[in-house]
């Protein structure tokens, strides 16, 4: 049922009268429904490894909404957690990990080859997704860029200005390249493993490319990505992958073709009209409505996302958040999003 799904018709670089729609984050604590599965799993990480659990998050916006695409529910970090980082969520306050800031920190971690076992419960919820969901609905699986996975090893934390990676990255470059080079390789497993499981087109997501600037960005963001996604190709030939750069302003400009990314997710940083002719030139792109609108809802959120719908109408084009739904979001500026997108 490949070529009648909204979402890999956009990715194949088709214009759709009305363009497929999902959101990031989709699966989350705006959702009492979730809230609940939440809780009966007990934490946050235990959601995500248990199957039947993520299983249920991941369909409940489908069920509610009827989106276009599910996204596989998941986190980032599981990828250093099955390298052997330590790994914990501090509740209100996020992830925390072991770090990486000496060659002896990294001679701890495991080889990409051997992420799998650890992995094995994420990609039975792939498998289970990929027959539950309904025959219209694309199912996206997805990782964190070696970046992005990056900084949170190196802080422990997440940091607001990446500080401690881009020290890392001046004060050792050798041993910063080797946990970029052990990520890009564990992504690339991890990615075709989800693949191999269901996955009918993966992600990427660089959450924090906006703060490589220059060579650095090209370095440590594009080549890695590129690397990844012509992996991924070789082995799944047909399998359309999502880049998702944030706030890489002008560097988003040609990074479909440097990377041979199907699709270029944009934040709501550049306007559609910039994007429409910077980027979409090149093929799909993906956004990028500001998610505080899910928030504040309105005759804001109808107008921006016509905006949006009409000025990427001439392209191949996959409606989305400029990032992820906040937990303060109304579930109810959500359904008026996607009446206002399909309301033709």
């Amino acid at each position: 049922m490949a070529e009648t799904k909204p979402l890999l018709r956009a990715l194949s670089g088709e214009t759709l009268p009305t363009p497929p729609i999902w959101m990031m984050r989709q699966a989350g604590r705006y959702l009492p429904e979730y809230r609940a599965t939440r809780a009966e799993a007990g934490d946050f990480l235990s959601l995500c490894y248990n199957s039947d659990l993520a299983t249920e998050v991941t369909l409940q916006p489908i069920r509610r909404y009827g989106f276009d695409a599910a996204i596989l529910f998941a986190d980032i970090l599981l990828i250093p957690d099955a390298l052997g980082a330590d790994l914990w969520f501090v509740t209100g306050e996020g992830p925390r990990l072991s770090t990486i800031t000496t060659e002896e920190d990294f001679a701890k971690l495991k080889s990409a080859d051997d992420i799998h076992d650890h992995l094995a419960p994420i990609y039975q919820t792939v498998s289970n997704l990929s027959s539950a969901l309904p025959k219209e609905v694309a199912l996206i699986g997805f990782a964190g860029a070696p970046w992005t996975v990056a900084t949170y090893m190196i802080a422990g934390r997440g940091t607001k200005d990446q500080g401690p990676a881009h020290a890392l990255m001046q004060e050792n470059t050798p041993l910063f390249e080797a946990l970029i080079d052990r990520l890009t390789d564990s992504t690339i497993e991890y990615l075709s493993a989800q693949i191999r499981a269901g996955a009918e087109c993966v992600k990427l997501f660089d959450s924090w490319a906006g703060s490589l600037k220059g060579e650095a960005f090209d370095k440590y963001a594009l080549a890695p990505a590129k690397k990844i996604i012509s992996e991924i190709k070789d082995r799944h030939p047909g399998v359309p992958v999502i880049a998702f750069p944030r706030e890489a302003g002008d560097k988003y400009i040609g990074f479909a073709k440097e990377t041979g990314a199907n699709c270029v997710a944009l934040d709501n940083s550049v306007s559609p009209e910039w994007a429409a002719a910077n980027v979409q030139v090149d093929g799909c792109v993906q956004g990028n409505l500001a998610s505080s609108h899910m928030v504040t809802g309105g005759q804001a959120l109808v107008d921006e996302t016509r905006h949006i719908v009409q000025t990427f109408k001439n392209g191949p084009h996959i409606f989305n958040l400029g990032h992820g739904i906040t937990p303060d979001a109304n579930p109810d500026n959500v359904q008026l999003m996607i009446d206002t997108v399909r309301e033709g």
